[in-house]
């Protein structure tokens, strides 16, 4: 018979199965995420806090249907009385950079067992510009570095930038209808990615971000003290010019910037490999092998960037890892953890 699952989890529940385990036991640490994507990015990250006092498992919001997405994990908070046993891990989205203006920004800010991204997504995480190398010749192979990901990824975060802050000024002054996340995006759209030259599709963003800004300074004229205000605001919270592509939506930064810069870079470096390997091989069955060989032990680009997990030198990890630190630390010594790190302070 299917062993019944407990429909009715709670912190406390599982801090009283977790009474009856043998002393030396693993306690359970329940953590809700948002999505089947998120479930390995918060498993990679967890694991690194797991060790012979304590383990985690990282769920669905739902055990009884198939609802998911951050409310649903949010809802959690007050329905099942998360606490010390019981977290939720989730996207922060700009409610981090809302710091508390929202009922979902207080929400998450406001609990010291809800842990958020710091980024946007994990998307943005997973397109860490040092790691995007590694990536490539994950799938590839081939560790020739076609760009410098690192200053692409820099120079197209500086020219948006400027368009950045008025998108967040926009939605604390609950003005967003005026000029939207999907306004935002669309502006900031680099088109096609040239391989040959992939300036070229920041130097059009920096054109379409500079007519956009002059717009909104001109519909906005009393708005100059409270935007360079907000600058500053964001500077502490960690968003600076070079690294704002951490913070823009997470979805359009992976399939609308990143995901077909690298399918070019990659399909590039391939055929580079299989030229080679033509080049070299002496005989057509030497090359047929070789080129077979090679075939077999590649992997979809996507699928790599997806798994990747190499962002531990990122700022929004450095934050998110200390608040893993002093929750279980607090935890430890049987109180809540300190709000403060959560909210950028």
């Amino acid at each position: 018979m299917a062993k019944r699952l407990n429909t009715n989890l709670t912190s406390e529940w599982i801090e009283a199965a977790n009474r009856l385990k043998p002393r030396n036991s693993r306690q359970k640490i329940v953590a809700y995420v948002e999505s089947y994507d998120d479930v390995f990015f918060w498993r990679s990250i967890l694991t690194r806090f797991e060790n012979e006092k304590r383990y985690f498992e990282v769920m669905l919001p739902s055990r009884v249907n198939l609802s998911k997405g951050k409310k649903s994990v949010l809802m959690n908070i007050v329905a099942k009385g998360i606490g010390k046993n019981m977290i939720a891990c989730v996207d922060a989205d700009y409610d981090y950079l809302m710091q508390g203006m929202t009922e979902a920004s207080k929400k998450i800010l406001g609990s010291p067992y809800v842990f958020h991204t710091y980024a946007y997504a994990i998307e943005n995480l997973q397109c860490f510009a040092p790691s995007l190398h590694n990536v490539c010749v994950m799938a590839t192979l081939n560790d020739r570095m076609i760009i410098d990901f690192n200053s692409y990824l820099e120079q197209f975060s500086e020219s948006i930038y400027p368009l950045f802050v008025w998108n967040i000024w926009h939605y604390r002054h609950n003005l967003y209808m005026k000029f939207s996340l999907t306004d935002f995006n669309r502006v900031i759209d680099t088109g096609h990615f040239n391989i040959q030259d992939p300036m070229h599709g920041i130097i059009n963003v920096k054109r379409k971000v500079k007519n956009k800004v002059r717009q909104l300074e001109i519909e906005n004229p009393d708005a100059q003290e409270s935007y360079i205000a907000l600058q500053k605001e964001l500077e502490a919270l960690g968003v600076v010019p070079k690294n704002t592509y951490l913070y823009i939506q997470g979805h359009y930064l992976f399939d609308n910037v990143v995901a077909p810069m690298l399918k070019r870079i990659c399909t590039t470096l391939v055929r580079e490999r299989e030229n080679e390997i033509n080049h070299k091989a002496v005989h057509f069955t030497q090359r047929k092998n070789e080129l077979s060989c090679y075939a077999n032990s590649l992997q979809d680009v996507i699928s790599m960037l997806k798994k990747n997990t190499d962002f531990e030198l990122s700022e929004p990890y450095k934050r998110l890892k200390n608040d893993l630190e002093l929750f279980l630390q607090a935890a430890q010594d049987g109180e809540p953890r300190q709000m403060g790190t959560n909210a950028g302070q």
